[in-house]
């Protein structure tokens, strides 16, 4: 073989890798999914939104239907308020809720909505009230600790 095909076969395989590494540095920045069609904007207010970040995922029924656009603060009601850019395909109830979960035990947080049953459609800006917040895994096992250290310590037969 002689150099220039050497030289350009070494050409092609690097190519080849940094178009994968690219591809995966967006793949694990959520920016694959470029939204090109048209959205609506829906608004939720939450005690609590955990690790959420822009650009993670909104979930029903587990499909992606749109990405969180925005969060901000809230200092009148001291409550987060996640900004939501739902696909226009998709269009839910006036009283849908959103939730934030969890994928896994430690993996990302996203928002997941439930549809309700109304007549009246989700429409740019609405604030969606049925909100559920981020569990804090920190508060859960503090929860669980404090509890079971209140609890009274169980006999056994050696202490009759």
């Amino acid at each position: 073989m002689n150099r220039q095909l050497l030289d350009l076969w070494v050409g092609i395989f690097v190519t080849i890798g940094i178009v994968a590494t690219v591809f995966l540095s967006l793949r694990v920045a959520n920016l694959t999914t470029l939204q090109t069609g048209s959205v609506y904007t829906v608004k939720a207010e939450f005690d609590n939104i955990g690790g959420l970040k822009v650009r993670a995922p909104v979930k029903s029924a587990g499909v992606t239907i749109g990405r969180v656009s925005a969060i901000s603060y809230d200092a009148e009601q001291h409550k987060a308020v996640v900004s939501a850019a739902l696909d226009a395909r998709y269009q839910f109830s006036a009283d849908s809720s959103m939730s934030i979960l969890t994928s896994g035990l430690l993996g990302e947080q996203y928002i997941g909505l439930l549809a309700g049953s109304d007549t009246e459609m989700l429409q740019e800006g609405d604030l969606i009230w049925l909100t559920s917040s981020a569990i804090v895994l920190e508060n859960l096992i503090g929860q669980v600790l404090f509890n079971r250290a209140g609890a009274e310590p169980t006999k056994t037969p050696a202490d009759n």
